[in-house]
């Protein structure tokens, strides 16, 4: 790869820290000193006593103060310290949702026979840890201030401090600050220890923990946004090999889409380590080289920040960045400008190894007429993995309040959260669909089994599904999702069935375990992929669905690591009519969910690998993992952001929650997939092509000319006038504002006007659609066919399927035959 994107690309969480003004003041923050009374300045933020109860905007739980006998530090944000001896909490109103930085800080001071350093505890926010084990050394002089970057989309946010068995936990200053909200998502290079494994694109759904942030060559410095920046000699694995540039002195030029003001200070950027061609004991040296401790076998996000502050001349310099020793990258500052002294910034996503070290290097090319190379400054943020979540109470207030209050406090409490998991369960079955449980497992952990508490008459034994896949057979895998691996099985009864095992690995568990058996056993559509059984003996989570012969609708159109287009010989090819039916079937079945119970079912992951096909290329809409019964409740907090890139609505962006219209606008995304046979997200040079959506919108609102980018095989296949409504459908999808778009019921009528429009040779009907056609809509009324009915799943529960409504609520189901359809909806 030749020429590295360095512009478009944005970390999410990074670049929503870039786009303000120095004087950016955050609406929501919180920067509390604890275990204090008094206020303190600090390089401009107000640290807020929490001890000064009429000030206090925020909740402390039960907890004590301490304070420092020693005089340890003249630094007074550090000279008390907040310490707790049961499970307790901090707890913050959030007025606006979006990214938030989180920083901690801790300085073990003595006070009596209070040894802070000799606390040992976990953090953790929102059912994952921030850290675990936590300790600090006994000879620490200096604050621990640990920082993460997450997103916040409820109205509440708590960090939670529980000390281990005989010790106790603590905290010195808390800081809670909004970021602004601007950023895009797209893909990163994504790194290994063997090379480069193509774009990674979830990146926006991840919470991380900075680890390093260097200024090479530079000072200890502090920006604008309170971030500290540390000197790079210790990382140095050979001294000789560098020498520091000299401090720029002129102005940086940040006319480059690259850098701003606010990617890093002005001192990184006029600081630099530079090639040393001949190192202190007379060699040669080819490359600087760093080598940053990490942990072993993590994912990390990797910023390094560029500028030429040592030419004087654009366009003479040009070198190799190396990650690892298998993977190296062109590095040439004057692909987007043609300036020096331009600051700009490459990011990457780099796994590490078992070595506990992730090294990275700088070094000439031949092809470049200055031979030399330099680095200004590293960010790592290491990724907090799945692994390390962990389940914390909801109601974490009200439960310390008990402990503390009452002698037989760890009884009562432990009755009363009992009783509550069983109301909470059995209003779940009752009420209603897809609220996500509180309950998440961690490493070796047996399966609670709340699914148990449901009654359901779905539940399989191990041995029986065993038995259906010989024993998870590997030449019965039929591919992977965000659940697990998907077997092929065949039951006693001789019928076949997908066999869905969980993997922790995979990401998703218990939670989405749970909700899709939730939805599934309430919920029968011809367009739905039905539940057979679930299996949840010890560890195990597996779910029995209907087999799907003919596997996802993706598969049908391109191979997810094709760079286009690009189809393979043995996969068939879908004609348009076909196409057509399957993104029928497939909104007859969201449409369904959009309406089916009370409040109807948000699915919250459409994606064209969630519509499978069966034999006969019927399509059913499949993973309910993540849905929703009605909309997101506001209370609702989550941290990282649900779906898939590419198919997430915008407007979720914004308001964090989750709507029928957000499945609207993700399945517009899969519209044009079909008509464009391309990835949701493209790993293309040209920025117009990264995301499909932004493109298919480019192309219609040249005059309706998505002809020129759909599927080179369908060239000839499609009635011009088809492809006109088709186009216009999946762009009213894909609408900024949900308010605007169709409903499903809505798309559904004009995805069958196209279907007839490709079957009907129609004469005399205006581009506008403005003319009515009895013949067309009287074909249309009769393939919608989606009639109510009652059905029953399994464990007797009745699901009224509900009539097709109008947009003034009429049953549009009974009246069909009535209908003058003019041209579309």
């Amino acid at each position: 790869m030749e020429k590295f994107h360095i512009f478009p690309l944005f970390l999410p969480y990074f670049l929503s820290l870039l786009l303000f003004s120095s004087a950016y003041t955050p609406r929501n923050k919180y920067f509390i000193n604890c275990g204090s009374k008094t206020n303190v300045t600090v390089n401009g933020r107000n640290f807020v006593g929490d001890s000064n109860s009429s000030s206090l905007s925020f909740f402390v739980g039960p907890s004590s103060t301490v304070s420092d006998t020693n005089s340890s530090t003249n630094n007074s944000l550090y000279q008390t310290a907040r310490i707790f001896t049961n499970s307790s909490l901090y707890e913050f109103d959030i007025i606006d949702k979006g990214n938030y930085y989180v920083r901690i800080h801790f300085f073990p001071f003595v006070s009596g026979r209070t040894n802070l350093a000799d606390a040992l505890f976990d953090v953790s926010a929102s059912d994952f840890y921030l850290l675990s084990n936590f300790a600090l050394q006994n000879n620490s002089n200096s604050p621990v201030i640990e920082e993460f970057l997450l997103t916040i989309n409820g109205s509440k946010f708590s960090i939670h401090f529980t000390p281990h068995k005989n010790s106790f936990a603590f905290v010195s200053a808390v800081e809670v600050f909004l970021a602004p909200p601007n950023f895009t998502t797209y893909g990163f290079p994504h790194v290994t220890p063997m090379g480069e494994n193509g774009s990674y694109y979830g990146v926006a759904s991840q919470v991380f923990h900075t680890i390093h942030r260097v200024n090479v060559g530079g000072p200890k410095t502090n920006d604008t946004l309170w971030r500290n920046w540390i000197p790079d000699d210790e990382y140095l694995l050979s001294a000789g090999s560098a020498k520091t540039c000299a401090t720029y002195n002129g102005t940086l030029l940040y006319d480059n889409p690259g850098g701003t003001n606010y990617s890093a200070p002005d001192l990184v950027y006029k600081t630099c380590k530079e090639l040393n061609p001949t190192d202190n004991m007379g060699s040669n040296s080819s490359n600087i080289s760093w080598q940053f401790g990490v942990s072993k076998r993590s994912r990390h996000m990797v910023r390094l920040h560029f500028c030429d502050i040592i030419s004087k001349d654009p366009y003479f310099l040009k070198f190799n960045l190396y990650i690892y020793s298998n993977f190296s990258q062109k590095i040439n500052p004057y692909d987007e400008t043609d300036k020096v002294a331009a600051p700009f910034y490459c990011d990457f996503v780099v796994d590490s190894d078992d070595s506990g070290y992730m090294n990275m290097s700088v070094g000439p090319r031949e092809d470049s007429i200055t031979k030399t190379a330099y680095l200004n400054g590293v960010e790592i943020m290491e990724f907090i993995k799945e692994s390390d979540f962990v389940h914390i109470p909801g109601d974490q207030k009200k439960l310390i309040f008990v402990v503390v209050g009452t002698v037989c406090g760890v009884t009562f409490v432990f009755i009363l959260a009992l009783l509550f998991l069983l109301k909470r369960m059995r209003a779940k079955h009752v009420d209603g669909v897809g609220s996500k449980p509180e309950v998440h497992l961690g490493k070796g952990s047996t399966n609670a089994s709340l699914v148990r508490n449901l009654n359901l008459k779905l539940k399989m034994p191990l041995l029986e599904v065993q038995g259906a896949t010989h024993n998870f057979d590997s030449k019965r895998l039929v591919g992977e999702g965000g659940f697990g691996k998907v077997y092929e099985g065949s039951l006693q009864n001789g019928m076949k069935v997908a066999v869905k095992r969980s993997d922790s690995k995979h990401g998703q568990g218990l939670p989405e375990f749970t909700t899709e058996i939730l939805v599934l056993s309430r919920i029968r559509h011809r367009h739905l992929v039905s539940l057979i059984g679930y299996c949840d003996e010890g560890s195990e989570m597996i779910l029995v669905c209907e087999f799907m012969e003919k596997g996802s609708l993706r598969e049908h159109l391109y191979d997810s690591n094709e760079n286009s287009s690009q189809r393979s010989a043995k996969r068939p090819t879908l004609t348009w009519k076909q196409r057509l039916e399957i993104c029928i079937g497939a909104a007859k079945g969201l449409h369904y969910l959009h309406t089916c119970l009370h409040g109807g079912i948000i699915h919250r992951d459409v994606k064209s690998t969630n519509i499978l096909l069966n034999e006969h290329y019927v399509a059913k809409v499949a993973d309910f993992g993540l849905s929703r019964s009605g909309p997101d409740d506001p209370e609702h907090f989550s941290v990282g952001i649900k779906g898939s890139f590419g198919y997430v609505d915008p407007e979720y962006f914004r308001s964090f929650q989750f709507t029928d219209k957000s499945d609207v606008y993700s399945f517009g995304v899969v519209l044009l997939e079909v008509l464009c046979a391309r990835p949701a997200i493209l790993d293309s040079p040209k920025r117009e092509e990264v995301n499909l959506a932004e493109w298919g919108m480019l192309w219609q609102k040249k005059g309706g000319q998505l002809e020129k980018i759909m599927d080179p095989l369908l060239v000839g296949d499609i009635n011009p006038d088809s492809l006109r409504k088709f186009g216009e459908t999946a762009v009213g999808c894909l609408k900024e504002n949900g308010a605007e778009r169709p409903t499903m019921l809505d798309v559904l009528w004009d995805l069958e006007y196209a279907l007839q429009l490709q079957k009907t040779a129609v004469q005399g009907v205006p581009h506008g659609d403005s003319t009515t056609n009895a013949i067309l809509g009287l074909h249309l009324t009769q393939n919608l066919g989606l009639l109510p009915d009652i059905i029953l799943d399994e464990g007797g529960v009745e699901c009224n399927e509900e009539p097709l409504r109008g947009d003034n609520g009429s049953d549009v189901s009974g009246v069909f035959s009535q209908i003058e359809i003019d041209g579309a909806r």
